[in-house]
């Protein structure tokens, strides 16, 4: 093990928002421009099959941080800026204990109660490390660029031209949205080729900065004795993308350059593609690795480089999240061992777009959805935008590398279903998934804990855990044969087993009429969540009245800053049954006048209303 602390590499993550490999030359996209990224593949190493576990950035980034998955923290819900455990340290606790400078320039955004800043030496947008570091022979660096001309907003009007005006992108994109390709899980569409073309000159200025970053570094004298990365923070970002667990949202470039004094740190020859899996948990792990250190026990990731290498098992797979984002609620979760990939939808009767209003900021995303309500599209681009979607997706991504073609429902393919399903819910349990309780109750129930941590409250009940699991795969699995159960969980002292006790009646729709009358208590209940929950499940199965006045009580009842996400999904069920209108434009008023305009409230209802206006106007 070193000693010292002038024994050890210094460390460069170079990261940028919201693109997926496919957009890179060196990941066989034949129209991209990216020379020195390319360069740098061919001098380190790429990782085909690398994945950021989750589907958006402060969510990736809790789970980089603390070497844990986001929804054994708690952290799964975007910007939910929650307490976790105290047991998960951030890896920089591990780096500054073992001598290292750490700067960071660009975003922090860990999504839960922590001061951000105060994790490292110095931090900030607009910070260049280099342009002022001194290295004093003593200290090594570990420091982080992000880059933000790849985020999403990059094709944001207000966006485009401001990058035009200052010379980030050029007048008239490099490839004429006529000439570029359109990948087959997008309509072809003007204003999506249009986005394509302009994002090709997005992901070059990219590169161009990541080259300038590269020559700070060599002129600096400090390339000699420094490891670099370079990753996407998660895919995207067009359509079907960011927020979705298709490769598209999950599957990250990842590349690794070791120069000649630490090759030793390093199982592969340059130049190497390499294809076992690893996704953004085993960032903090391998990190560690390669200054010498084992991984502490609370990591749940494995060490990919370095002299605390684990080779991966031969069955691995990579385990992929999402929920809420921003306003909206969706539960989703996945596997992939690199080629097979299998997705589960824990709220099926939700829509499979929009997950954010905040994307309908792109030209592309207004027009899939103009042309869809305009019925100008086949019936397979329409479908994202349908409520009732498919429980299961299995993909072969070898074969479909685009994620068209559904396998679920092939029997030639039900032995690789069945696995992976199992494999899941195996895996929901290992990881302890807090993602099974529904935000709306995280307040109530994590202050039966002194830490006030949601997954502190769930390894006081871990007992219950296999059996929420179980619950939770029938309640989404839209099967009659499961009602009996539901009818039982309703009748459960536990919040969150008659939540999903009601949620398996959502989903089985009219099928659950004969038993309807069962849910009609618990639009009493204690727990806000279970009222929703029922009250969505009985208008869905044809029995509103009681249901829709429960609604409105709520929006009553709750306060929308102390009980925020409850508010919030209660505002999510109503918007589903077109119930927003009813509220008394009081009400509304009374919500958009919330001083705080980061309130999830508040930006339902702004954002709500805007979404009205655009659908109004085709």
């Amino acid at each position: 093990m070193l000693t010292m602390a002038a024994e050890r590499p210094n460390i460069l993550w170079i990261t940028a928002e919201d693109y997926s490999a496919d957009w890179l030359g060196c990941y066989g996209n034949t129209q991209a421009q990216t020379p020195r990224l390319d360069s740098l593949a061919r001098e380190g190493i790429l990782f085909t099959h690398a994945f950021s576990n989750a589907a958006v950035c402060a969510v990736a980034r809790s789970t980089i941080l603390n070497g844990a998955y986001a929804p054994t923290q708690g952290t799964q819900h975007m910007r939910s800026r929650k307490p976790i455990p105290a047991k998960f340290r951030p890896y920089l606790s591990y780096l500054h204990q073992l001598g290292y400078s750490c700067f960071n320039s660009g975003k922090t955004d860990y999504n839960y109660t922590v001061n951000d800043a105060s994790l490292w030496d110095k931090s900030g947008w607009g910070y260049d490390f280099l342009s002022t570091y001194k290295p004093d022979g003593k200290k090594p660096f570990f420091a982080i660029y992000n880059l933000g001309v790849t985020h999403e907003s990059a094709l944001f009007a207000k966006k485009i031209q401001a990058n035009r005006q200052h010379g980030i992108i050029p007048p008239q994109p490099r490839i004429s949205p006529d000439k570029v390709i359109v990948p087959p899980y997008l309509p072809d569409l003007p204003e999506i080729r249009s986005d394509l073309a302009i994002y090709h000159d997005c992901i070059t200025a990219m590169d161009t900065q990541v080259g300038e970053i590269l020559d700070k570094l060599k002129k600096k004298g400090l390339a000699d004795d420094t490891i670099i990365f370079h990753y996407g923070d998660h895919g995207g970002i067009l359509p079907r993308s960011k927020r979705y667990l298709k490769d598209t949202g999950v599957r990250v470039s990842l590349i690794v350059y070791f120069p000649k004094k630490w090759q030793h740190l390093n199982p592969f020859k340059p130049g190497s593609r390499v294809s076992e899996t690893v996704s953004f948990v085993d960032l903090a792990p391998t990190l560690l690795s390669l200054i010498g250190e084992e991984k502490p026990s609370q990591m749940q990731g494995r060490a990919f480089l370095g002299s605390h290498r684990i080779e991966p098992k031969r069955d691995a797979t990579v385990f992929l999240y999402a929920d809420r984002f921003d306003e909206i609620y969706g539960m989703r979760r996945g596997l992939s061992d690199g080629r097979w990939k299998y997705i589960r939808r824990f709220t099926p009767e939700l829509p499979a777009a929009p997950y954010s209003f905040y994307q309908f900021g792109q030209a592309g995303w207004r027009a899939w959805l103009n042309a869809s309500h305009a019925h100008r599209l086949a019936p397979r681009f329409n479908k994202i935008w349908q409520p009732h979607q498919e429980v299961e997706e299995l993909f072969d991504t070898r074969n479909d590398p685009w994620e068209i073609h559904n396998l679920a429902t092939v029997p030639k393919y039900a032995d690789q279903l069945n696995k992976m399903r199992a494999q899941l819910q195996a895996k929901m349990v290992e990881v302890a998934d807090t993602g099974l309780i529904p935000e709306a109750m995280f307040a109530e129930l994590s202050r039966q804990v002194p830490s006030g941590a949601i997954a502190d409250y769930l390894a006081v009940h871990s007992a219950e855990l296999p059996a929420l699991v179980e619950l939770a795969f029938r309640a989404s699995s839209r099967d009659s044969k499961h009602l009996p159960h539901f009818a039982n969980a309703l009748q459960s002292k536990v919040p969150v087993t008659r939540f999903w006790g009601a949620q398996g009646y959502l989903n089985l729709g009219k099928q659950a009429r004969s038993a309807s009358h069962k849910l009609l208590p618990l639009l009493n209940d204690p727990s806000p969540a279970v009222i929703a929950s029922a009250a969505d499940a009985l208008i869905t199965i044809g029995t509103p009245k009681e249901a829709r006045a429960a609604l409105l009580r709520l929006t009553n009842e709750l306060d929308p800053i102390e009980q925020e996400f409850a508010y919030l999904y209660t505002l999510n069920v109503l918007s589903q049954h077109h119930l927003i209108e009813q509220m008394p434009a009081a009400k509304i008023q009374h919500l958009l006048d919330i001083k705080n305009k980061k309130n999830y409230v508040r930006k339902f209802i702004e954002r709500y209303k805007k979404q009205q206006q655009l659908e109004q106007k085709q």
